[in-house]
């Protein structure tokens, strides 16, 4: 196929705007047809200097525009549903950032609605599996030279949580990738969560439990913990240890720049998720660009942004209970298998 694939980008915020560029200037076989935006000047400020974009305020209408074949959702994630049901009804294959859906009942509902199509239309963006640290580490467990998997030791750290974050998004907003990670990494379902909170950090925003320290258990057995800290002040950092029968394996070392000046060094460290994943995003954006001009839907699925859903959700029970919940999943429908 040589004609470029023509996509609507939902939201023209911080990630969206992002997308926008990276589709107009780092992707092959793509382009920019139409955004939408309830701010149609930060929407018309997002596509400046790209030919042959039309700006919408109303998703349907962006759906609807000359030369739409594909849709990549970067709005508020409250919006992803109605979105993805809307583009299932136009049979246009579609990227979703995460979270799918933020509620369980209504990711299930997503799932719902794409079996009954009988064919998978929407990747969810979890680019960590495209990380190539992150493909490394899924390989190397993949091969079983370390033995079988027994802990995943995972950190989660960001400079400054954005105004109106709250304890519940902690989880479920920062730790779904976590959770999406271990899922992959694994190869199996997380069936319980319990959510320890240590004091509050003075940096933190009032009323914000910030560290949190969350714990995962599988269905076969291994534990899976995730220190995540978004108020550090000081930078943007994500690890990964896999500990196993017979080795061990970490990636997220930071492998960047080193200064050295008269009276000192210091090592750079990233300040937010688009610098420290931008090659792990470009890559997403590219097999989701070439896998949609073939036909072929690849990657992360809607049932993986339903059971990440489902699993935040209990994640949140937990901290507020101060206990163990297991995680409850629905039925998995046969198109997911």
């Amino acid at each position: 196929m040589s004609e470029l694939l023509g996509v609507a980008v939902l939201g023209a915020g911080h990630m969206g705007a992002d997308h926008i560029r990276r589709i107009d200037r780092v992707v092959n076989g793509a382009r920019v047809a139409a955004v939408a935006d309830p701010d149609t000047g930060r929407a018309e400020d997002a596509v400046a200097g790209i030919d042959g974009v039309s700006v919408h305020t109303e998703v349907s209408a962006a759906l609807d525009a000359p030369g739409v074949r594909a849709v990549l959702v970067a709005s508020p994630g409250p919006a992803h549903e109605e979105a993805l049901l809307a583009a299932f009804e136009r049979g246009l294959p579609v990227l979703c950032e995460k979270p799918m859906v933020p509620e369980s009942a209504g990711a299930l509902r997503v799932v719902e609605a794409e079996a009954r199509l009988g064919r998978r239309l929407a990747q969810v963006g979890f680019m960590r599996r495209y990380d190539p640290e992150y493909v490394r580490l899924k390989a190397l467990l993949d091969s079983g030279r370390l033995g079988r998997p027994l802990m995943l030791h995972c950190t989660h750290r960001n400079v400054s949580s954005p105004p109106g974050f709250t304890s519940a998004m902690v989880v479920n907003s920062s730790v779904s990738h976590e959770i999406d990670a271990a899922r992959w990494l694994l190869g199996q379902e997380l069936t319980a969560v319990t959510v320890l909170r240590p004091r509050p950090s003075t940096h933190a925003p009032a009323d914000l439990l910030d560290p949190q320290f969350v714990l995962f258990e599988t269905a076969e057995g291994a534990l899976v913990d995730v220190e995540v800290f978004v108020n550090t002040g000081f930078g943007y950092q994500v690890r990964c240890e896999a500990v196993c029968e017979s080795g061990s394996a970490r990636i997220g070392d930071e492998d960047a720049m080193r200064v050295t000046t008269a009276g000192g060094a210091h090592q750079e460290v990233a300040q937010d998720y688009l610098v420290r994943f931008a090659d792990a995003y470009d890559r997403e954006v590219q097999a989701w660009v070439d896998a949609t001009r073939e036909g072929r839907v690849t990657g992360p699925g809607v049932w993986d942004g339903y059971a990440a859903s489902a699993v935040a959700e209990a994640g949140v029970r937990a901290l507020e209970s101060g206990g163990r919940v297991a995680v409850e999943l629905a039925a998995r429908p046969a198109l997911y298998a």
